[in-house]
């Protein structure tokens, strides 16, 4: 049995987006997808080897594009956060993207349209979560590391995916009073949620392309949060998926 990886160009707003969908070549029944939202960069090689790695746990993944065919950025680029800041300007807009980016993952072939649920790194942590708050037909999401500020639309309440948020404590980005307010927020909008703070950890602990050589020691691959974290969502998708 290989994994399989295709291409998929798709329209939405802005558009067009490509991404790239993973699955087993040997599938005969319809598979729960997994939509992998990528960080700041935009769809990349690691989003597509997440896509491979849930691929092989027995689901479809869907490494999503939501900044639009073409426009990546790398970490030497000179505005690095351009795509991104457009889009959190625009949460409305980001949301239909998301959208569209779940239709696409509903519909492919190998997928059970009624069981899917979203991944996200950092950005795509705020992603995932604002699916969630917008009400998207998923059945749960998970963000790594992600960004907690909320949209500028209410959320629906209650919440009714599930909710992974895996954190690391040393993060600059979403200090611990950002995760206690994540907390409270959830609570309120009545969501089924769950934090799992990792010590000794920043953003971007499952980045493994920033070990050895991270620009920040806050921002840096943690081995022991990324083996975490990443059992944790195992456990939680297979609860998930029943």
């Amino acid at each position: 049995m290989a994994i399989v990886r295709q291409t998929l160009v798709y329209d939405g707003p802005g558009g067009p987006f490509e991404g790239v969908i993973a699955y087993e070549d040997e599938v005969e029944t319809p598979r729960p997808g997994v939509l992998v939202i990528p960080n700041i960069l935009g769809q990349k090689e690691s989003d597509n080897v997440h896509a491979e790695n849930l691929a092989k746990l027995g689901y479809v993944g869907f490494a999503c594009d939501v900044f639009g065919q073409g426009r990546r950025k790398t970490r030497e680029s000179p505005a690095m956060s351009e795509y991104m800041d457009e889009l959190n300007a625009d949460r409305a807009l980001l949301r239909d993207r998301l959208v569209a980016s779940l239709g696409v993952l509903k519909g492919f072939g190998h997928v059970d349209p009624a069981k899917t649920a979203a991944v996200g790194y950092c950005f795509g942590g705020k992603c995932a979560l604002d699916m969630a708050r917008a009400g998207l037909d998923i059945r749960g999401a998970v963000s790594f590391h992600g960004v907690y500020d909320r949209p500028d639309y209410a959320n629906v309440n209650p919440i009714g995916p599930k909710l992974l948020v895996c954190h690391g404590w040393e993060d600059p980005i979403a200090p611990p009073d950002a995760m206690v307010a994540l907390g409270k927020e959830l609570t309120e909008s009545g969501a089924d949620w769950q934090i799992h703070a990792y010590g000794n950890a920043g953003h971007a602990f499952t980045d493994i392309e920033l070990k050895g050589h991270s620009p920040h020691p806050a921002v840096a691959y943690e081995e022991r949060a990324d083996r975490r974290s990443w059992a944790a969502m195992q456990h939680f998708l297979a609860e998930l998926f029943v």
